[in-house]
C-alpha cells in the first residue's frame, strides 16, 4: 500500500465525521425552524379555546395571551426588559440568570458525578455493596424533589463554621448532585461488569490484582456506558437546578426568572417565554460541555451505549 493510498483512507473516518456533524446540525435548524411553523400553523388554524376531549384540554389555547407569535417573542427577546430607562435588553437579562444557573448545576453535575463514579466502583468491586446499595439508590429517585428542596434550605441555614455561613445556592447545587449522581452510579456499574469474562480471564492469568484490572480492563470498557449516563447526568443537573431555584426561592438563577416572568405574561405574554428559551439553551450547553468529555475520550468509545 503507497503512502498516498493510507492517507486517503486516513482522511476519509475525517470527512465522514465533519460530514455526520454538518448533517446533524442542519437537522437541528431544521427541526427548530419546523417547531416554529407548527407553532403559527396551530395557531392560524386552531381553536381559540383549544382542543378539548372528554372536558379535557389536549392541546392548549390559540389566543394572543396563550400563544404569541413567534416573531413576536424573538422581537421582544431583543427589546428592553422593563419599560424603565436604560433597562438591559431583555435577553441579556435572560442570559445573565441562565449563566448564574449553568455555575449552579456545573458545581452539581460535578459533586454528582464523582459520587456517582464512586459509588459504581464501590459496588463493582463489593459484590455486598451492589445489594445493599443499589435498591438505596434507586429508591432516592423517588422523594419528591419539590418537599426536599425546602427542607435542605432550612437545613443548610443552620450551618455556620466561624463567619462561613452556608449559601443558599449550594442547597440548590445539592439538590443538582442529588438527581445527577444516579444516572452516573448506574451507568458506571454496568460499564464495570461489561468487559468480556476472556478478558479478565486474562488479567488474572498475569496474575493482575484487583486494582489493575479496574485501570486496565474495566474502566476503558466502561467509558461506552459512561459517557450516555454523564449526559444524563447534565441534564438531571439542570432541571434540579431549575426546579431548586424555585422552591428554595432562590432569586438570580433563571428558575425563579420563570415564576417572575411568567406573573407578568396577562400583561406581556411574550416576556413569559424569554426565560423558558434561556433554559432549552442552558441544557443545550451543559449537554455540549459534556460532549468535549466525549471528544477527549473518543478512542474509547467504540460500541458507545445509548
Amino acid at each position: 500500500m503507497t503512502i498516498e493510498q493510507t492517507s486517503l483512507r486516513a482522511g476519509r473516518p475525517r470527512a465522514r465525521g465533519t460530514a455526520a456533524r454538518v448533517r446533524a446540525t442542519a437537522l437541528g435548524l431544521l427541526g427548530l425552524v419546523a417547531v416554529a411553523v407548527i407553532w403559527e400553523v396551530y395557531k392560524v388554524f386552531g381553536p381559540d379555546d383549544g382542543v378539548v376531549v372528554a372536558g379535557h384540554r389536549i392541546l392548549p389555547r390559540t389566543t394572543d395571551l396563550a400563544m404569541p407569535h413567534v416573531w413576536e417573542m424573538v422581537a421582544r427577546l431583543l427589546g428592553p426588559t422593563t419599560s424603565q430607562a436604560g433597562a438591559a435588553p431583555l435577553w441579556l437579562t435572560v442570559a445573565q440568570a441562565a449563566l448564574v444557573s449553568l455555575g449552579i448545576a456545573a458545581v452539581g453535575w460535578v459533586v454528582g458525578t464523582v459520587v456517582g463514579i464512586a459509588l459504581g466502583v464501590l459496588m463493582q468491586m463489593v459484590r455486598v455493596a451492589e445489594h445493599g446499595l443499589l435498591p438505596w439508590v434507586v429508591l432516592s429517585q423517588t422523594v419528591p424533589l419539590i418537599a426536599f428542596a425546602p427542607v435542605l434550605k432550612n437545613w443548610g441555614a443552620q450551618i455556620e463554621v466561624g463567619d462561613w455561613r452556608w449559601p443558599q445556592w449550594l442547597s440548590v447545587a445539592v439538590i443538582a448532585s442529588y438527581l445527577a449522581f444516579f444516572p452516573v452510579a448506574v451507568g458506571m456499574l454496568k460499564g464495570l461488569q461489561s468487559p468480556p469474562r476472556t478478558h479478565l480471564e486474562l488479567m488474572h492469568t498475569y496474575d493482575a490484582g484487583r486494582w489493575a484490572t479496574l485501570v486496565k480492563v474495566r474502566l476503558p470498557a466502561a467509558v461506552p456506558y459512561l459517557l450516555p449516563a454523564l449526559r444524563l447526568g447534565v441534564a438531571s443537573a439542570v432541571v434540579g437546578t431549575v426546579v431548586a431555584e424555585v422552591s428554595t426561592g432562590f432569586m438570580d438563577g433563571i428558575g425563579r426568572q420563570l415564576v417572575s416572568f411568567a406573573g407578568q405574561a396577562s400583561g406581556d405574554p411574550a416576556k413569559a417565554w424569554a426565560p423558558i428559551f434561556g433554559a432549552v439553551v442552558l441544557g443545550l450547553v451543559a449537554a455540549g460541555l459534556v460532549g468535549l468529555i466525549g471528544l477527549a475520550l473518543r478512542s474509547y468509545r467504540r460500541g458507545e451505549a445509548t
